[in-house]
């Protein structure tokens, strides 16, 4: 087994009044491991999967707030991969049920600089390199997925990079699904009223950041002429140099809004109550923006 080992641990909880023990299945064993810091502190949280030799998922999940996790499988050999943000991702082999390695793993992760954030300036979205995309649910188990296909932007990068500030706008008539017909229903006056409010604009004076290289951009979201709070939660990919020597950073942002709180109410019931459209709409904006001298 990877890692190292301390004692066997009991498979339960004990407090002062009662003790609790799970009960497994006779084929079932137990693989518990605890994921630490370089200083043997316990990453929560941290995404661990495991996976059959030929990489079909067994199991999958978060650690907990003492960085272990337990799974109970069929004996055998596996993969385990965990990623944590901040760290460098850890991947092994494992053989559960081999008495030779019963115990708790400890599984080590080194912590990895996050990217080095872009040069103070004003800088301007790439929209030939940038996409913004969407998904809703459809008839209450498939999804729609489309996108705008015109947008701008301009992004301030302060000195702190807390002070910054961005403005996107989108072009309502730009709307993308793939099917003109129901693409000319969205842009109508049941959904986005193109022809009355014929922009979407988010505009952020507020980057917190998160822990490595998350950050949480919050600002207000102008859609069908009502204005909503959003915040996005992005992850800043790191910066380069173009093909032509231009300074270029990149990002990737996601969100989820409820259409009905920017008055985009229109639904269809199908039978059984099924509604045509969910009200969650998935946000997903991957961009590069470009350093202006």
């Amino acid at each position: 087994m990877f890692g190292r080992r301390r004692g066997m641990e009991s498979a339960g909880s004990v407090d002062s009044q009662r003790t609790a023990t799970l009960t497994l299945p006779p084929t079932a064993r137990l693989l518990s491991c605890r994921v630490l810091d370089t200083v043997h502190q316990p990453v929560r949280q941290a995404k661990f999967e495991v996976t059959d030799p030929i990489g079909r998922r067994v199991v999958s999940g978060e650690t907990d707030p003492y960085g272990g996790f337990t799974a109970a499988m069929p004996e055998g050999e596996y993969r385990l991969a965990v990623t944590a943000e901040g760290y460098a991702p850890f991947h092994g082999a494992t053989l559960v049920g081999d008495p030779a390695q019963l115990g708790t793993a400890e599984i080590i992760l080194d912590a990895v600089e996050p990217p080095r954030l872009p040069q103070p300036g004003h800088w301007e979205l790439d929209p030939s390199h940038s996409s913004i995309a969407f998904a809703a649910r459809h008839i209450g188990f498939a999804r729609i997925n489309g996108r705008f296909n015109t947008f701008a932007g301009a992004v301030r990068i302060a000195d702190r990079m807390e002070e910054s500030s961005m403005h996107v706008i989108i072009d309502a008539a730009s709307i993308d699904t793939g099917l003109r017909l129901r693409d000319d229903h969205l842009r109508s006056a049941d959904f986005l009223d193109a022809a009355r409010h014929p922009t979407v604009e988010f505009y952020s004076e507020r980057f917190i950041h998160r822990s490595g290289s998350r950050w949480a951009v919050a600002g207000a979201l102008t859609l069908h002429g009502v204005s909503r709070s959003v915040t996005l939660d992005t992850q800043y990919l790191g910066h380069g140099t173009g093909l032509e020597g231009e300074p270029r950073a990149a990002c990737r942002a996601t969100a989820e809004l409820n259409r009905e709180d920017f008055t985009l109410n229109w639904q269809s019931m199908l039978a059984a109550g099924v509604a045509a459209i969910g009200a969650s709409v998935e946000v997903a904006l991957d961009v590069q923006i470009v350093h202006k001298a």
